[in-house]
């Protein structure tokens, strides 16, 4: 079973100005794309592909979620915006499940975003450079300002603990071993309301967020992950957009402080990522191998020429020259094929490449579904580049002959599975209309009678 005959892959889809739309027209666009999601096809991909359905886990290798995240990862170099996407969902079902005395703390955020487009930065204006060398080790010199360190009026004070916690905590097992096991805990934890507060104080906020509302702690290791500048998994966000969501989150840490940059965050995921993905993985062999077809396509349509042209030049007779179209109709169709990123001998198999980040692994496929399925991957400060993963040296070393007969594995996604059958039909159908075009050419030729 195929799609309509006049199917077209998803575009390619470039990276847009975020200043040219506004939040208004982004959630409008993102309910566009939710409806248009339900229906056979939109914009070459099916229902059976949509964004919601690979976020819910409807599909199947190598349409799934987990390969959605490597594709972010390691071709589109934007894994952070998943990663956040995901986290924010978590965090909403988390939240409405939440004792109604516990939400009362966080109330809902309501000021529009564009209300907090007011709040101007308190960044120290800088002395230029050539001033700076000047006033160097003068009176007038500027001089770094010691951070001060500013009370929280709504911190607690700790409770005293009672002799008996004291003299646990003074035995032999509590020296030894509490330092130890919260050490690393309490210097991150530290480290993250540090970088929360820089981000706040640099957008200008004039009090630091109330501590009492539920998820605080972990709203901080966000900020301090997602988006403070230069933080770990930094989202690329505007400079109204991420002061508006710190004005947001320095009165409550309800959902909808993330409304802002949610939206922006999701509306990239379904019009540009979501896409490209789609159109990545309808490739079925890496790139080795799809130049390598293109070759194949080209030395196929040559030898098909040159064979139709020995033949017009001989005093054989005209139906000799129908014979080399199975060398047109091959060439044409491989090329077609291959301009896609298929392979149609792979395609023939119903198989695709494994991914060089998938070929060297160790761990069984249980193994990497449950590292991918913990939350704790989504709250980490490590950063998502993987220069220095294993992998990536190994396959630079791997020769250009195993690279194009890499290790295969069968297509599970039956729709995927349907786009290339399509795909596959309309090189073999543009093929024929081709090579019947030329061959008839060539017989209308007059013989040559060279030889």
């Amino acid at each position: 079973m195929v799609y309509n005959i006049t199917y077209r892959r998803p575009s390619r889809v470039q990276a847009s100005s975020k200043d040219s739309i506004n939040g208004d027209e982004k959630q409008k666009s993102i309910n566009e794309s939710i409806e248009s999601g339900n229906s056979s096809m939109s914009h070459g991909i099916p229902a059976a592909l949509s964004f919601d359905r690979i976020i819910a886990g409807g599909t199947c290798p190598p349409v799934t979620l987990r390969e959605f995240m490597n594709y972010l990862k390691y071709i589109e170099y934007a894994a952070e915006n998943l990663q956040f996407f995901l986290w924010y969902k978590d965090y909403a079902f988390r939240w409405e499940h939440l004792k109604d005395s516990d939400q009362d703390l966080s109330p809902e955020w309501t000021i529009p975003a564009e209300a907090d487009m007011t709040i101007s930065p308190a960044r120290p204006k800088r002395v230029p450079a050539q001033i700076a060398e000047v006033l160097k080790d003068t009176d007038f010199a500027e001089t770094p300002k010691q951070p001060v360190e500013r009370p929280d009026p709504f911190n607690t004070l700790p409770i005293s603990e009672s002799f008996e916690d004291k003299r646990e905590l003074n035995s032999d097992y509590a020296g030894s071993m509490s330092d130890e096991q919260t050490l690393l805990s309490t210097t991150n934890s530290n480290n993250h309301h540090s970088v929360t507060n820089h981000a706040f104080d640099d957008a200008g906020m004039k009090w630091k967020p109330f501590t009492s509302q539920p998820y605080r702690d972990e709203v901080s290791r966000i900020v301090s992950i997602y988006i403070a500048e230069g933080s770990p998994r930094e989202l690329n966000l505007s400079s109204r957009e991420r002061q508006a969501v710190l004005h947001a989150l320095q009165h409550t840490t309800h959902p909808t402080a993330f409304h802002s940059i949610v939206t922006s965050v999701e509306f990239s995921l379904r019009k540009q990522a979501h896409p490209n993905f789609i159109r990545w993985t309808i490739c079925n062999g890496n790139r080795s191998r799809v130049v390598f077809a293109r070759g194949l396509g080209v030395f196929l349509i040559l030898a098909a020429f040159i064979a139709d042209l020995l033949i017009t030049l001989s005093s054989a007779g005209r139906g000799w020259r129908v014979l080399p179209i199975i060398g047109w109709l091959l060439g044409i169709s491989t090329l077609i094929a291959a301009w896609k990123g298929m392979c149609v001998v792979l395609h023939g198999l119903h198989h695709r490449h494994i991914r060089p980040w998938e070929l060297f692994t160790d761990e069984t496929e249980d193994q990497i579904n449950e590292k991918f399925s913990s939350k704790d991957g989504l709250t980490s400060d490590s950063r998502n580049s993987f220069e220095e993963e294993p992998w990536v040296p190994r396959y630079k070393k791997r020769n250009i002959i195993r690279k194009i007969f890499d290790r295969e594995v069968w297509i599970q996604e039956p729709a995927l599975r349907q786009i290339q059958d399509t795909i596959f039909l309309q090189s073999l159908l543009g093929a024929f209309v081709a090579s019947a075009i030329i061959v008839g050419i060539f017989c209308a030729v007059p013989r040559g009678n060279l030889f």
